[in-house]
């Protein structure tokens, strides 16, 4: 029976929800916004199953890639709307092409991440791009089960954990399965999320002042609706990446409708999670990484790419890409990408993607944060974010060494 008592011995997958005979294992929201199992204890039957499809009870071993290659789309529109090179779209529009399967997060109705599956090349569309929360798996393991089972093929994309939850769930080797993982700074909370939706972004209130702080005026007499919240928007280019909130305008006297873009650089959202705030507990020591999830292909933002392969480079964007096996090679392959092959130590080496660390110190004003959740985000983030006394003493003595050994030299 899964029982959790100690919550960094839990990543959220729901492997054990979906896999459980009984249907007793429901995932419940802590005080913090995370996604835990619970157990209805009467119905359970003590078969073990939940226990045998959890990918932290069953760690794999570290692998390190086959290859590695910098990529970037050919299509330029595809590659702008992508986060970082657009090689998920490409290999999104193969699948669907021959019939297959394509899972990955969305946002829902209420702008919270969910993972959902598409047939049809539009509906692969909301998919692109990055989602900085942890996506509600649903039923999602059962369901791609259910299509490879019926001989369709299936891209099955996700965090690591999630792929990992994926791979054990299965329990076996499928043709038709080709999975995708990213380099993962870690998930942070949905609620806090919600928070910062709420207070900042979706009440016309909120909206119109946040709006108005970030030099956008919504007009007062003409209802609009929110249609797109890019975190990663390239609309400063790729480098320089910002959050966007897209909002329509209908003009009732003309018939018109205009978008507004609010561009909020330095969101305060992407500050808190750049900064380690509120991550989920079993992130700060990851168990999935570096290849332990067992995905075919991983991909990240190739950062520092302007200093190891300045003529690959430019600002639209450009996808570090690990192929892991020979299906993941086969896979990106015939995609007709922009290639350039590198090493892996040496884009280690760049210490340019945070995502290679299994560990992540925990901040250390996290609990102060989750405890003051009754005060507004914005406050107890800048409380979160204010430099202890450590802190400020430790950059000091370093500025004073580094000041020492410049006069020496």
């Amino acid at each position: 029976m899964i029982e959790i008592k100690d919550k960094t011995s839990c990543c959220g997958c729901a492997s054990c929800v979906q896999k459980c005979p009984r249907h007793c294992i429901s995932m419940h929201e802590d005080n913090e916004g995370f996604l835990y199992p619970r157990v209805e204890k009467s119905a359970c039957i003590d078969c073990g199953l939940c226990e045998k499809a959890c990918p932290m009870l069953h760690v794999g071993e570290r692998m390190a890639p086959e290859r590695v290659f910098a990529a970037k789309n050919p299509d330029t529109d595809k590659r702008h709307r992508s986060s970082s090179g657009g090689v998920f779209i490409a290999l999104a529009h193969d699948i669907i092409c021959r019939g297959g399967v394509v899972f990955g997060a969305v946002f829902d109705v209420k702008w919270e991440a969910c993972h959902g599956y598409a047939e049809r090349i539009e509906d692969v569309y909301p998919m692109m791009g990055s989602k900085y929360m942890q996506s509600r798996i649903g039923e999602s393991y059962r369901l791609a089960e259910e299509f490879l089972r019926n001989g369709r093929e299936v891209l099955f994309t996700g965090t690591p954990c999630q792929i990992a939850g994926l791979k054990i769930y299965i329990g076996k080797d499928y043709e038709n399965l080709t999975t995708m993982d990213f380099l993962c700074h870690g998930v942070p909370s949905p609620g806090i999320w919600r928070k910062y939706l709420k207070e900042n972004i979706l009440s016309d209130e909120a909206l119109m002042k946040t709006a108005s702080e970030n030099g956008v005026h919504l007009a007062k007499d003409m209802p609009f609706a929110i249609t797109d919240i890019s975190f990663r928007d390239k609309i400063k280019g790729w480098i320089g990446y910002t959050f966007v909130v897209r909002v329509k305008q209908e003009n009732t006297d003309s018939l018109a409708s205009m978008t507004h873009e609010i561009i909020i650089d330095n969101n305060p959202f992407m500050r808190g999670y750049l900064n380690d705030v509120y991550l989920r507990t079993s992130c700060y020591s990851c168990k999935c990484k570096n290849g332990r999830s067992k995905s075919d292909v991983t991909i990240a933002d190739f950062w520092g790419i302007q200093e190891l392969m300045p003529d690959f480079f430019d600002d639209k964007g450009i996808a570090l890409v690990m192929i892991n096996s020979g299906k993941g090679m086969e896979c990106i392959e015939k995609l007709g990408l922009m290639k350039a092959e590198t090493r892996l130590k040496d884009v280690i080496a760049l210490k340019s993607n945070a995502g290679f660390s299994e560990r992540i110190a925990i901040h250390p004003k996290r609990k102060q944060f989750f405890d003051n959740q009754e005060k507004p985000f914005l406050v107890i983030l800048e409380q979160a974010l204010k430099p202890t006394f450590r802190t400020v003493l430790k950059r000091y003595i370093i500025k004073v060494r580094n000041k020492i050994k410049s006069m020496q030299k």
